[in-house]
């Protein structure tokens, strides 16, 4: 199915939060959805001469498209999500520096007496038949062309207890964990909270290195076609997992970082458990002598890591009812 947001609507209108927000559209389980999604500034931020705390209203950032109403979704089942392609929409990509935000500046939350940061604009061109996105520097020609590694920052569903939690936040229900992880080719797993799931996306990023360190990846629009499917029952999925074709992966996110490590290793300990059928001390040995640990974002209200595990370690196990499998081929 196609389901088209509309570009020229209110902004006040759009869906800024997970949770709190009717669906738009019910899908069957196993449907394919082609959709697309606005940059987290809602493209008002066009050029080098726009600062987003001047162009944008900053209680309506991260716009999400959905949420989608999967059909026989209940508390308990997991939503499985499969990325087929993530291609920017345009040419254009944007990046900046917003004041109080990012990990190497004075935030709310790192309160300093110095002034933050200066604000500024970077565009960046993207060339989706080259596979790269350019780097142009503000105050020097130096220009680089950088590999096309399109995700999406924000992938969630409504949380539980009728909360309703910010689009600039991740969680246990996903949100905005800014994983470059989260990929075409990669299947994302989401524990149910609510019935109908209430499945969102959005924030696009042309790419993003690990951390996202500023705080703002290459924004910018993207065409999507994912599948929305289902595992009813089962074994719980408490926080999102991944996966792809080499790896699975798990997810934590809270402050602080640590303590976002913490949840991504236990939950991976967990998963090789249920995999493999090892006692829990076993799979803390295999899980501490193998697992990576890329870091998604120390920049959001909270921070994400992610703890992955080479299935080729795993054996000949199948993995989440071979949905990634299934839906690759």
């Amino acid at each position: 199915m196609r389901f088209e947001p509309d570009a020229e609507g209110d902004p006040a209108k759009l869906a800024y939060t997970f949770g709190g927000f009717e669906p738009l559209v019910s899908v069957r389980p196993g449907t394919t959805v082609s959709t697309w999604t606005l940059d987290c500034f809602a493209g008002r931020v066009r050029t080098t001469a726009d600062l987003p705390s001047q162009v944008c209203d900053p209680r309506f950032l991260n716009p999400q498209t959905g949420p989608f109403y999967v059909e026989g979704a209940e508390p308990g089942d997991t939503l499985v999500v499969h990325f087929r392609s993530i291609v920017p929409r345009g040419g254009r990509g944007v990046s900046s520096t917003v004041p109080l935000f990012g990990s190497l500046t004075a935030t709310t939350y790192t309160a300093m007496l110095h002034p933050p940061l200066p604000e500024r604009t970077w565009v960046y061109e993207i060339d989706n038949a080259a596979g790269v996105v350019r780097y142009d520097a503000l105050d020097s020609p130096y220009t680089v062309d950088l590999p096309l590694d399109a995700m999406h920052g924000t992938v969630g569903v409504a949380p539980a207890l009728g909360e309703v939690r910010s689009s600039l936040t991740p969680g246990s229900w996903g949100g905005n964990m800014d994983t470059p992880e989260m990929r075409a080719g990669t299947t994302c797993y989401l524990g149910v909270n609510v019935p109908g799931a209430l499945f969102s996306l959005g924030d696009g990023h042309a790419r993003q290195g690990e951390g996202e360190t500023c705080g703002v990846a290459v924004e910018c629009a993207m065409d999507t076609v994912l599948v929305l499917d289902l595992i009813k029952g089962g074994s719980p999925t408490p926080w999102p997992r991944l996966e792809d074709d080499e790896f699975i992966m798990t997810t934590g996110s809270t402050r602080p970082l640590e303590d976002a490590f913490r949840i991504a290793h236990t939950e991976l300990v967990r998963w090789v458990q249920e995999l493999t059928g090892l006692s829990d001390m076993d799979a803390y040995q295999l899980v501490s002598q193998t697992a990576l640990t890329p870091v998604a974002n120390v920049v959001d209200t909270n921070y994400t890591v992610v703890a992955k595990m080479a299935k080729r370690y795993l054996g000949d196990v199948r993995v989440m009812q071979g949905m990634h499998a299934r839906w690759r081929r």
